[in-house]
């Protein structure tokens, strides 16, 4: 049974940073692609960074330049550093692990509220 575990989110104002972190319960985490995705209220769930097997990356415009994706495979965490964060970057972020391209496996969420 694959599990993902977010942790780091939390209140702050804008310009502040968070850094969050997913834990994978799984044998094969090294070869997963791994990606962040956010879910504003109202709104539908939106990729934010992805981070392949070979640590390539990719983000969404509104937070290139801002925002970091890392994987750390000896611990099966991946990282998302946050910084110069905006009201709009408020929403419930969530981590998912796909090894086939079939939608993969989503975390709980944890929740970023950045304030004005």
């Amino acid at each position: 049974q694959v599990q993902l575990v977010e942790s780091g989110g939390g209140s702050v104002q804008a310009g502040g940073s968070l850094r969050l972190s997913c834990v994978v319960s799984a044998s094969r985490f090294s070869i997963a692609a791994m990606s962040w995705y956010r879910q504003a209220s109202g709104k539908q769930r939106d990729l934010v960074a992805a981070i392949t097997s070979g640590a390539s990356t990719n983000y969404a415009d509104s937070v290139k330049g801002r925002f970091t994706i890392s994987r750390d495979n000896a611990k099966n965490t991946v990282y998302l550093q946050m910084n110069s964060l905006k009201p709009e970057d408020t929403a419930v972020y969530y981590c998912n692990a796909d090894w086939d391209g079939m939608g993969g496996y989503w975390g709980q969420g944890t929740q970023v509220t950045v304030s004005s």
